[in-house]
């Protein structure tokens, strides 16, 4: 489906990933009322899971690259939860981002930048949202960032 999100994305030369399927015992996203819950998706490209543990074996510009798939995955997923009509998205509410973190390295909100960044660069006004962003000491796969998200839809 064509849309003024989906020309922005072209324009931004974004394409999309397909919306994973679930590996465990959950959905891929929740809609209750107006909002869609968008379970976790982690850092992933066309070779596959973007492993690493930040300031141990990965910069902070490269997390803040693998953070940035995870907002594609969601966009993906918020795609299907929206019926392939992204134009219904109204807000982005909250993103939650956790980075495989060595002990002492503190830079999380830089890396979740990177997801954030592009939320603003697909939704405009509307991609600015709350954040959360939280060193973990490990994540599924090895991955170096898993985001979920919160997302208000028309």
């Amino acid at each position: 489906m064509s849309g003024r999100i989906e020309g922005r994305l072209a324009e931004l030369g974004i394409t999309l990933p397909v919306a994973a399927a679930p590996v465990a015992n959950y959905v891929p996203f929740v809609r209750t009322g107006n909002l869609v819950h968008v379970s976790g998706q982690v850092s992933r490209d066309a070779a596959g899971p973007i492993c690493g543990r930040l300031g141990e074996t990965m910069e902070t510009e490269a997390g803040a690259g693998a953070a940035r798939t995870c907002a594609l995955a969601l966009i993906a997923q918020l795609r299907e939860a929206c019926g392939g009509d992204l134009d219904r998205v109204v807000r982005v509410v909250k993103l939650v981002g956790f980075v495989n973190s060595a002990p002492a390295f503190t830079d999380q909100p830089r890396v979740v930048n990177g997801a954030s960044d592009v939320m603003v660069e697909v939704f405009g006004e509307a991609g600015r949202h709350a954040r959360s962003a939280v060193g973990a000491g490990a994540l599924p796969l090895g991955v170096a960032v898993e985001v979920e998200g919160i997302f208000e839809i028309a």
